[in-house]
């Protein structure tokens, strides 16, 4: 068979996994620009080894071996990605000074146009569970050994068999069910209000909530903000290594250390991050222009937001498609509908 043959097959064939692979990378690294990098990886290993593919397993399965072991090599003497609450240390005073600490490798956001396209033959759209990028689901992955975050991923949310796991990752299937049964218990720990990647999220009412809640951030409506959050809520911010616990103290926190003053001082403009509803947010400058401020992923549970992640490296915005500035004429939330 020709290159040009070989290579026609393989971008027919391994193309369209283009978006589940960057999926899987994503949650094995915490990271959108280094699963980004990894999904190419493989790609380029894949288009190389293409023409000696024997076809003894479907090329999907193919491809998702040669990613995992990239992303294994990728994580030997990497640090986790953490979110801050992942950090082991008490929930922080609000009226307290802010710790900023950019040089940690947080983890990141993922844009959901990255994964799902929309267009009907997306093979994501039925392979990808929403739930499996969930937010909390790739933090407490991250508290993983890659091993075990491996393991658990192929097992879990892939459903490949035990036997193909131990023959990928070189270990007994015995092995392979006792890293299991561990990563189980991490998780539960980790994420308590997951039932697995395929649990129900975001009751009825957060089509009506999200507006409610950016509505209130714009008018700079700070009760409002509170009244919206689950009495428990978790509030964290990246790259603030500090995370505030409980509506009272997220308010108190709004009210002392966010720049805005007025209703207007901030714009909101919604996008999809990790299968959820998120937006960015915008803040307006003293010559009057709007520009890149944070980036917001509230998590919705029985009609209240019980946990908001927010992420200041506002390099994120041009993966969500988002502007570094919003102009004046625009109408904020509303003017986004399709995003």
């Amino acid at each position: 068979m020709s290159q040009a043959v070989d290579d026609e097959l393989f971008v027919a064939n391994a193309e369209p996994l283009r978006g589940e692979l960057t999926a899987h990378c994503y949650r094995m690294l915490g990271s959108v620009h280094e699963a980004e990098d990894l999904v190419q990886e493989t790609y380029l290993r894949a288009w190389r080894a293409y023409g000696a593919f024997e076809n003894r397993s479907s090329v999907r399965t193919w491809m998702y071996r040669i990613a995992t072991n990239a992303c294994l090599s990728a994580l030997q003497g990497r640090e986790r990605r953490p979110l801050p609450t992942g950090l082991g240390q008490p929930a922080s005073d609000p009226y307290g000074a802010l710790d900023s600490r950019p040089e940690v490798p947080w983890l990141e956001p993922l844009p959901d146009a990255m994964v799902w396209t929309g267009a009907p033959e997306d093979p994501a759209a039925t392979t990808v569970s929403r739930e499996s990028v969930r937010l909390a689901f790739v933090a407490a992955l991250q508290h993983l050994t890659p091993p075990q975050r491996a393991v658990l991923i192929l097992r879990d949310v892939l459903a490949w068999r035990a036997g193909e796991v131990a023959e990928l990752l070189e270990l007994s299937v015995a092995a392979v069910n006792s890293s299991l049964q561990r990563a189980h218990a991490q998780m539960a720990r980790l994420d308590p209000d997951g039932v697995g990647p395929d649990r129900v999220r975001d009751d009825d009412r957060t089509a009506e909530l999200l507006p409610q809640y950016t509505a209130a951030f714009e008018a700079y409506d700070v009760d409002r903000i509170v009244a919206l959050l689950a009495e428990d809520a978790v509030w964290e911010m990246p790259p603030f290594t500090g995370w505030y616990a409980g509506a009272a103290a997220i308010g108190a926190l709004i009210s002392t250390a966010c720049p805005a003053q007025r209703a207007g001082d901030m714009v909101t403009v919604p996008v999809r991050s990790n299968g959820q509803s998120a937006f960015g947010l915008y803040l307006r400058e003293p010559d009057g222009r709007h520009v890149a401020f944070q980036l917001q992923v509230p998590t919705v549970h029985d009609g209240r937001i019980t946990h908001v992640a927010c992420f200041f490296d506002t390099g994120l915005f041009a993966r969500f498609g988002l502007p570094d500035t919003w102009e004046a004429g625009d109408t904020g939330s509303g003017s986004r509908s399709d995003a």
